[in-house]
């Protein structure tokens, strides 16, 4: 584990796979901040705009320390002893693992928006010109498709993809038989699984390895891809008809925050995650606004699909999880091949 010191203004960056922890100074004027991989970029440009507000109103300087991990990584780090202040993760259950560990109050949702502060959806990427004429998640089915996802196990982001696929195929077996099939829907499920190429630790890393050359399109987030794009970065975004909303919390460890005496300047940086400001930042790195106005200034940006649904589609992350990621559910019956 690299431990990291901030002792002078500024901010300290760590890279996936590291750890920062508070060990010596004023942790006051210190804000620890531990957030799943895919937010790194946006989260980078936030940072300075949000130390030179908070230099403006109360005059004191504050250092930063970063972790940039898988969301499920992140979590556990966290659990671990992790000593962030702030956490930025990719979905609610990982929040909820805080919770158990008695590291944030059961209360978190009780904020705007229920404690989210960016959406996106479940898109494929393909190479420039989607060369193999790729339309919608059941064409990853067919036989040559080479498909990218991150692992479930470590990976928020790839439990949001596993879920858009498993959902698409709840979708279109209501579509044939009138009702939700979950049947169908694991052997739709299977069926893409047989087509991946690897599975990787994060949604970032699965960015990579597409971005190097590996396999023909990749399950991830909207934002990943607009990202890239705006950088120059050559690829086709395809939208799927039934496809799953993403909605990425941000927290407070009140353990952590009350220990490093920091509540306040936690409470601010959450708080000021939800500025018009950040939105339009996050929407600029391709993160769908939580703030309708920023949404209705960007909604060209981020189309709407038809069979668009959200996790209570799938019943809620309580059966979710029972469903899909417990030991006996759904996705590790598809990797054991049963």
């Amino acid at each position: 584990m690299l431990v990291l010191v901030c002792v002078t203004a500024g901010c300290s960056k760590q890279e996936q796979g590291q750890t920062a922890t508070v060990t010596s100074g004023d942790s006051s004027n210190t804000l620890v901040i531990g957030a799943y991989s895919v937010a790194k970029d946006a989260v980078g440009e936030l940072l300075p705009k949000f130390q030179a507000e908070w230099k403006a109103k109360t005059g004191q300087t504050i250092n930063f320390q970063e972790s940039y991990e898988a969301s499920g990584t992140q979590a556990r780090a966290i659990v671990g002893g992790f000593e962030a202040d702030v956490a930025l993760l990719a979905m609610e259950s990982d929040v909820d693992k805080l919770v158990k560990a008695k590291l944030v109050t059961a209360d978190w949702k009780q904020t705007p928006n229920e404690g989210m502060i960016t959406r996106s959806i479940v898109v494929l990427g393909t190479r420039a010109g989607n060369p193999l004429g790729i339309k919608d998640f059941q064409d990853l089915t067919k036989p040559g498709v080479k498909v990218l996802y991150p692992n479930p196990k470590t990976s928020g982001g790839a439990q949001w993809d596993i879920n858009a696929i498993y959902g698409a195929g709840l979708k279109l077996s209501e579509e044939k038989e009138g009702k939700k099939d979950p049947a169908a829907a694991k052997a739709f499920l299977e069926e893409v699984h047989q087509n991946v190429e690897s599975l990787d630790k994060s949604g970032r890393s699965s960015m990579a390895a597409f971005e190097y050359g590996v396999g023909d399109v990749i399950v991830t987030y909207e934002n990943e891809l607009l990202a890239r794009i705006a950088k120059g970065v050559d690829y086709d975004i395809v939208v799927p008809k039934n496809t799953i909303l993403i909605e990425n919390p941000a927290v407070v460890v009140d353990k952590y925050a009350d220990k490093h005496g920091n509540r306040e300047l936690a409470e601010a940086f959450i708080a000021y995650l939800r500025t018009p400001e950040a939105q339009r930042i996050f929407a600029k790195h391709g993160f769908r606004s939580v703030d309708p106005d920023i949404f209705a200034e960007t909604k060209e940006s981020f189309p709407t699909p038809a069979g668009l649904f959200d996790i209570n589609y799938l019943g809620g992350w309580d059966e979710v999880r029972k469903t899909l990621y417990s030991k006996r559910g759904v996705w590790y019956q598809v990797l054991a091949g049963l």
